[in-house]
């Protein structure tokens, strides 16, 4: 059911007591049964809007199975109409609609980028479009772009083949602008600054300011600067769209988020910046692997080792391998996994401070453990007995290593640590994570640490849990839906 489709239900079934109070205390069991007497809706027409099958519906009404994903509840209400605050949610989408009757399209789903050549002059052109589109996209359309499918498969590998071959050579301006060496270092300076906001707080607001700069620089490279101003501007070009992309990404507008590492890496390939287009390609593989879509990010993870070659140094060599290893964890193969994993420590091994560019500094001992705590995790949900508890160390070794200060990470890490415990069967670190988890995702921006903490939504919920559980899953769910 869409945005503007009535609810199923009478406003008087939501009215009555005994709906309130089922719906109030998560018990499904008895809302579904009670909309089923009151509401006149069958089994299957509950399943339909809903978007569950039959057989769920027929199970959570027999208590054989309890509503426990913070996803499935979301559905439930946007599905029944039931207002968020009375399932213990924040305000949903649809009741924000506007009775606007001819509502503004969303942004398009992709940039019409794919069939222009990889030159200079086309990257900072489709730079002032998808920027300009975004500082005036308003937030009905935002909120439709939450919604949005990524593109995969043969139609986003098969264009960004062309990063492979040298740069086109645009035809030499009449003049040049005016920009001087210190206009350029005070816009890597904020680039930098951009980046470590991101790093602590993730997307939200800020976005905008990265959109914002990225247009400037965009303005500045159409006023055709000289050659050694130009590779600089469009080194920072790449640096400010792949931080759009992140923090798109990171705020949940997967669509923007795409285009935007597409134009980072044709950026990137204008400057003859082949190791943050490597960076570039990491961050769509990893996009990829959030969507389930593990060979899409392994061929992305392949070209981007390939394309970055000689210019990637130890750092970005260690980050590349990680990426292989998730999309490996992903796909089962447990000692590809480990190859991978072993390739990275040995690559990071190399590294010595100072001697890589800024953006890859962050990616150290303490974020290795971290993110291959994190796969160890992934396949620990399918073998607890076999990698949980080794999941539980290297996550806890990223933890002491980089501390609160880490921001977004910091609440991953935690996260993660207690969905660990929870998998090991020890429910008191788990709760005692959870508690720290929930603190620390309060603090950041992050649509991801929010997704994150919605997949420990369900460890916390069930008919033996104890009072303990119960505090940590009111925490977490009054941080999700406020």
């Amino acid at each position: 059911m869409d945005a503007t489709t009535p609810g199923p239900l009478a406003p008087d079934v939501l009215d009555r007591d005994d709906v309130k109070r089922a719906l109030e205390e998560h018990d499904f069991a008895a809302a579904f049964t009670l909309i089923k007497k009151w509401g006149g809706l069958s089994q299957n027409r509950i399943a339909a809007a809903c978007q569950l099958t039959p057989g769920k519906v027929s199970t959570i009404i027999s208590g054989q199975q309890q509503v426990t994903s913070f996803d499935v509840i979301c559905r439930i209400a946007d599905g029944l109409r039931i207002p968020g605050r009375m399932v213990g949610l924040a305000e949903r989408p649809w009741e924000r609609q506007s009775d606007d009757p001819d509502p503004p399209k969303p942004p398009a789903a992709r940039l019409p980028e794919d069939d222009a050549p990889w030159r200079p002059d086309t990257t900072v052109h489709l730079a002032s479009e998808l920027t300009r589109s975004d500082l005036v996209m308003d937030r009905r359309a935002a909120t439709r772009a939450l919604a949005g499918a990524v593109i995969g498969g043969a139609a986003l590998l098969d264009p960004l083949e062309a990063w492979l071959q040298p740069a086109a050579v645009a035809d030499p301006p009449g003049r040049h602008g005016r920009l001087g060496k210190r206009d350029v270092e005070e816009l890597e300076a904020t680039a930098r600054a951009f980046r470590a906001w991101d790093h602590k707080f993730g997307g939200g607001l800020r976005r905008k300011a990265v959109v914002g700069q990225l247009n400037e620089v965009a303005a500045h490279l159409e006023e055709h600067q000289t050659p050694a101003v130009e590779q600089r501007l469009y080194r920072v070009m790449a640096q400010l769209g792949g931080m759009a992309a992140t923090m798109a990404w990171d705020s949940g507008h997967q669509q923007r988020a795409q285009d935007y590492y597409r134009l980072a890496l044709r950026a990137a390939h204008a400057g003859a910046d082949t190791a943050f287009g490597g960076n570039v390609l990491a961050g769509m593989a990893r996009q990829m692997l959030y969507r389930d879509r593990p060979q899409d990010a392994l061929e992305l993870v392949h070209l981007a080792q390939k394309g970055a070659g000689r210019d990637a140094g130890p750092r970005v060599r260690a980050m590349l391998h990680t990426r292989e290893a998730w999309a490996y964890a992903a796909l089962g193969r447990a000692s590809a996994f480990q190859r991978a994993t072993n390739e990275a420590i040995e690559a990071l091994a190399d590294a010595e401070a100072g001697q890589e560019p800024y953006w890859i500094a962050y990616f150290d001992s303490a974020e290795l453990a971290g993110v291959t705590g994190g796969r160890l995790l992934d396949m620990a949900r399918q073998e607890p007995h076999r990698h949980a508890e080794a999941a539980a160390r290297s996550i806890g070794e990223a933890l002491v290593t980089r501390g609160p200060e880490a921001g977004r990470s910091h609440a991953l890490d935690l996260i993660g640590l207690a969905e660990c415990h929870f998998l090991i069967g020890d429910v008191t670190g788990a709760v005692n994570h959870t508690h720290k988890a929930v603190e620390a995702a309060a603090l950041t921006q992050s649509n991801r640490v929010r997704t994150q903490l919605g997949q420990l939504y369900p460890y916390t919920v069930g008919r033996g849990a104890s009072r303990a559980v119960g505090e940590a899953r009111t925490m977490i769910r009054d941080l999700l839906s406020s």
